[in-house]
């Protein structure tokens, strides 16, 4: 066939009866499996086995191609974007927002949205006070608790000082005193996790500068997630407290979008009553009403109902929701967390029925939100690896790349508008930057994320040639490529360009042939690995060879590519994570914005 034809190697003629092995494969709308089998309705697969013909090499050889005349899928510019938990108002991480180094990260990453909720969200009251020292809550050692309180006072009036971006270069020793706090309050946010039982959390006016200091030096929105549970005797929503927070960012003349409540579906198990979709739909009327009375905010976003992982229960409170609601909130917002605390191995992360898990979830949720408000924008958030805060040295390690990766191709090939990484930063395992403000593997997953992937989703096509694989072997999605336009804020390549971005899970390496459109092209690697003797279990990686380290508190690393002559067989290493642009391929639907 044409198809066919157009991915044989090096113009090589296809013959009358060509091999019944070579697969033509096109996923318009779905991220495409390099899997070389065909998928049955069962389940089940069965690899055809093949005759390699003369002239190729090595165990597989893949032929890929993308479909450069125009894009299935456009997500938001703000696709990947940042969620911080009230907790850091607990373990006082808040108060160093504005480091020099916490804010050049974040930076990195925009433009994103900054998501400021979580579990403790329907536990946060808004307090108009000033006065840090005599408002903060949370032990710490007696030793040395007036002085470290002394010294954030000291540094609030030294932020006040400054005009515009306020940035705090605070003293190793200071830092140092906040780590064995956060050590302290860790213990306490572990047990009400566990438990399910929170403490109230007061949010001072004086935080949410900083909080709002953070996102706008950072170049980032801030999404404000105000509490749904304190409710009147009718179990209507008593938006009393929400009011005079809304009265204190208005007179602030904050840019804030705004959402209600998290995870409605469990309110039960917090308070011992549920809400319904129909109530927080009454709700959610009634907070637009409260923002349309506050001129500041008359045109702000909302964002809701965000709820937890679609079972029965929550589709049926979603449906409640969309029936009373659905035009009045402008994304229609879930959450996913694909494991809950079972992940004993840094191997479950290779697991490709994990990795699986969300596509099932995310058609749940588009047929709910089709049927009512068809065309509505869907947001992830609040997407991790746990829901319990992550597993040191697992989630927070290369390894779980492998899953974050994964969920980016397979949200924006299913028209996934934005989804929000839980979270930035906080005391669990599933944040991107650790409490010495260094960059984890998944930080520099994002970066490269950001600086290379634009928001054009499109088609791969590809063919595989293999050897008759072994009796009753079936093989499966372990070598996963996804296709985008090339971000046009990148300067370093002109309009029309392609990135790839391949995951590989085999335990050997693939080699993938660019035919078509994309061939005989220069090509930009940079590829991913765990550094140092950890390996997969790694905290730090290398791209192409060299070790990823900020230069300083306030200057990120070049990312360096390395150049492949055109026509270069590609050669992705065994379980790695990898970027490629292709060059001036002049595609016409990466041509334009």
């Amino acid at each position: 066939s044409e198809l066919i034809r157009g991915f044989l190697p090096y113009g090589m003629p296809c013959p009358s009866s060509c091999p019944p092995g070579l697969l033509a494969l096109m996923a318009p709308g779905l991220a495409l499996m390099a899997t070389f089998s065909l998928p049955s309705q069962a389940g089940d697969r069965k690899a055809l086995p093949v005759e390699k013909p003369p002239g190729v090499k090595g165990r597989t050889l893949i032929l890929l191609d993308v479909n450069t005349k125009s894009p299935v899928r456009i997500i938001s510019e703000n696709f990947l974007s940042l969620q911080l938990d009230p907790s850091i108002i607990h373990d006082g991480w808040l108060d160093f927002l504005s480091s020099r180094r916490l804010v050049t990260l974040a930076r990195g990453l925009a433009p994103a949205f900054l998501r400021f909720a979580g579990k403790r969200t329907d536990f946060l009251q808004f307090h108009n006070v000033k006065n840090p020292a005599k408002s903060r809550g949370g032990p710490g050692p007696d030793y040395y608790l007036k002085n470290y309180e002394d010294d954030i006072v000291r540094s609030d009036i030294a932020l006040d000082k400054q005009k515009g971006c306020k940035i705090a270069q605070h003293p190793d020793i200071m830092l140092e005193l906040q780590r064995e706090k956060a050590a302290q309050m860790h213990l306490v946010l572990l047990k009400e996790q566990f438990s399910n039982t929170y403490s109230n959390l007061t949010l001072t006016a004086r935080s949410l500068d900083k909080l709002y200091n953070f996102a706008d030096c950072s170049g980032l929105h801030l999404i404000f997630a105000l509490n749904a549970l304190r409710r009147n005797p009718n179990n209507s929503w008593n938006s009393s407290n929400a009011l005079s927070l809304l009265k204190y960012s208005a007179s602030k003349k904050y840019n804030i979008s705004w959402e209600l409540g998290n995870e409605p579906n469990n309110y039960r198990t917090l308070i011992g009553r549920s809400v319904n979709g129909s109530q927080l739909g009454k709700d959610y009327i009634q907070l637009r009403s409260l923002l349309q009375l506050i001129r500041t905010y008359s045109r702000a976003n909302l964002y809701g109902p965000n709820i937890g992982r679609p079972r029965k229960n929550v589709i049926a409170l979603l449906e409640g929701f969309m029936k009373v609601a659905g035009s009045t909130v402008d994304a229609v917002t879930w959450q996913h967390y694909y494991i809950d605390g079972r992940v004993a191995k840094v191997t479950d992360f290779l697991k490709t029925r994990l990795l699986d898990t969300l596509s099932d979830q995310i058609r749940k949720i588009q047929k709910v939100v089709n049927t009512y408000t068809p065309g509505k924008k869907i947001w992830l958030e609040g997407v991790g690896a746990t829901s319990a805060g992550g597993m040191n040295n697992l989630s927070d390690s290369y390894a779980a790349g492998f899953l974050w990766l994964n969920t980016l191709g397979l949200l924006a090939n299913q028209g996934i508008d934005v989804v929000v990484r839980h979270s930035f930063l906080d005391h669990g395992h599933n944040h991107l930057v650790d409490q010495n403000f260094n960059p984890l593997p998944d930080y520099w997953l994002s970066l490269l994320y950001k600086r290379l992937i634009g928001p054009k989703v499109l088609a791969i096509h590809v063919a595989g040639l293999q050897r008759k694989p072994r009796p009753g072997r079936v093989i499966r999605d372990k070598l996963r490529i996804y296709a985008h336009c090339t971000s046009y804020h990148n300067h370093n390549y002109v309009r029309g360009s392609i990135t790839l971005y391949i995951i590989n899970l085999h335990r050997s390496r693939k080699k993938i042939k660019l035919a078509g459109t994309l061939r005989d092209k220069i090509v930009h690697q940079y590829l991913l690995q765990p550094y140092g003797k950890d390996g997969l279990h790694s905290k730090s990686v290398q791209l192409n060879g060299q070790p990823l380290a900020m230069v300083d508190d306030g200057t990120l690393p070049e990312l360096k590519p390395r150049p492949l002559r055109a026509g270069r067989t590609l050669v992705i290493p065994p379980l790695t994570m990898s970027f490629y642009v292709v060059k001036n391929v002049n595609a016409l639907a990466c041509r334009y914005r």
